[in-house]
C-alpha cells in the first residue's frame, strides 16, 4: 500500500487550543482548528470520516490541572470544521480514545469521580451516546489498548501497581498484571503480546531511570517475557502495519540552568522479533506516536518541543520536522492518519 498524495496527519495542540492538519507527504500545513481546552488524544473514523477529540483538561495535567474537563469534540477532517461537542458528563478527563474493530463503538478512559472508579467508556458510535461504562480499578487510566478482536481492554494505569484486563462486554475487570505504574500501551497486530511503558514518568527525572523500557506480556499467561530496557522512562508506544514496535523515550537536560528539563527525546524501533532495529532523535518530550497505514513513516509528537518528527522507518531517518502551534509550555500532543477520501 502506498502513501496517498492527499492523505492528512491530523495534530492536537494540547495548549493551542487546537488541531492542526498536515499533508501528509509534502508535510505543508493545510490548517488550524481551534478547539475547547485542552484536547489531548485524536481518533479517525474511517467509516464515518469523523475525527474525535478528547478534551481532557481546562489547563494543566495529570494531577496538577485547574479542572478536569468532559468534552468530546466532533470534527469534520475533509471541511476542517467541528460538528458537534458532546458533553460526557459526569465522566471527566477523558483522554485515549479507540474505534472498536467492528467501527460499532467508540472508547474512552476516564478518571475517578465521586464515588466511581476510573473507567473505559464506550458510545454507540453512531449516536455517541454512552452504553457501557467497564471500571478498571484504578483513579488514572490515561491510555488503554484493545484486543484485534475487540473482546479485551488493557488498561494502563499511572498510579496503580498494575494493568487492568477488561472485557469489552462490560463485566468488569477480567484480572490484573502486576507492572509498575505505566503509561503507554498497544497490542501487537495478532493479539499475542501486550507492550506496556513503565515506570510512569515524572516530571524532573534525572539520571538513568531503574527498570525503565517497555514491558512485553503474553496475552495467554499475562507474564511478562521480556522488557526492552531505556535509561529514561518511555510515555508512548505504538505498533506499525508492519508489526514494528515503536517506542519514545523521555530524555532530560543533565547540566546547566534548565537541568531536569526535557531535552531530545528518541524513538526507538523494535522488530517483530524483539530486536531494536535502531534509535532516531525526536522532539523534547515524546507524547504520542502514530505511522502510515503502509507502515513506511512513523510520526513522533513532542509536547515540549512542539514538534511532530517525521520518521522514514525502514531507513531510519528523520524526513521532515512540523511545528505546531502553541501558547504555552504544551503543544503537540494526539495524532491521527486521515486517508484521503476513497483512499
Amino acid at each position: 500500500m502506498t502513501q496517498n498524495t492527499h492523505d492528512v496527519l491530523a495534530v492536537a495542540s494540547q495548549t493551542g487550543p487546537s488541531v492542526a492538519f498536515f499533508d501528509a507527504s509534502g508535510f505543508r500545513p493545510l490548517g488550524v482548528l481551534e478547539v475547547p481546552s485542552e484536547p489531548h488524544e485524536l481518533c479517525f473514523d474511517p467509516v464515518r470520516r469523523r475525527l474525535y477529540a478528547t478534551i481532557t483538561y481546562r489547563s494543566g495535567y495529570y494531577r496538577a490541572n485547574t479542572a478536569r474537563a468532559h468534552e468530546l469534540v466532533v470534527i469534520d477532517p475533509d471541511r476542517r470544521r467541528i460538528l458537534d461537542i458532546v458533553d460526557l458528563s459526569p465522566e471527566r478527563a477523558p483522554h485515549g480514545i479507540a474505534l472498536d474493530p467492528s467501527g460499532s463503538l467508540l472508547w474512552l478512559s476516564v478518571e475517578a469521580y465521586e464515588a466511581e472508579e476510573g473507567a473505559l467508556i464506550a458510545l454507540d458510535a453512531d449516536s455517541l451516546k454512552p452504553v457501557r461504562r467497564v471500571p478498571v480499578g484504578a483513579f488514572g487510566p490515561h491510555w488503554f489498548a484493545l484486543t484485534p478482536d475487540g473482546t479485551r481492554a488493557y488498561s494502563a494505569n499511572k498510579e496503580a501497581p498494575f494493568l487492568s484486563v477488561a472485557g469489552t462486554d462490560g463485566t468488569g475487570p477480567a484480572g490484573r498484571i502486576p507492572v509498575p505504574g505505566s503509561e503507554g500501551i498497544a497490542v501487537s497486530r495478532d493479539g499475542r503480546f501486550v507492550y506496556a511503558a513503565a515506570p510512569k514518568g515524572e516530571f524532573g527525572m534525572r539520571g538513568p531511570v531503574p527498570d525503565a523500557g517497555v514491558r512485553v506480556i503474553d496475552t495467554a499467561t499475562g507474564a511478562v517475557v521480556r522488557t526492552h530496557r531505556t535509561d529514561g522512562v518511555v510515555f508512548p508506544v505504538h505498533v506499525t502495519a508492519t508489526d514494528l514496535l515503536l517506542a519514545g523515550e523521555l530524555r532530560v537536560q543533565e547540566t546547566g540552568l534548565r537541568a531536569g528539563a526535557p531535552a531530545p527525546g528518541l524513538l526507538h524501533v523494535y522488530g517483530a522479533d524483539g530486536a531494536e532495529r535502531g534509535q532516531v532523535e525526536v522532539g523534547a518530550f515524546p507524547l504520542t506516536i502514530a505511522s502510515s497505514p503502509d507502515g513506511r513513516y512513523g510520526y513522533v509528537s513532542a509536547v515540549t518541543s512542539s514538534t511532530v518528527t517525521v520518521v522514514d522507518l525502514p531507513k531510519l531517518e528523520v524526513v521532515a520536522t512540523l511545528d505546531v502551534e502553541c501558547r504555552g509550555e504544551a503543544g503537540a500532543h494526539g495524532l491521527a492518519y486521515i486517508p484521503a477520501p476513497g483512499a
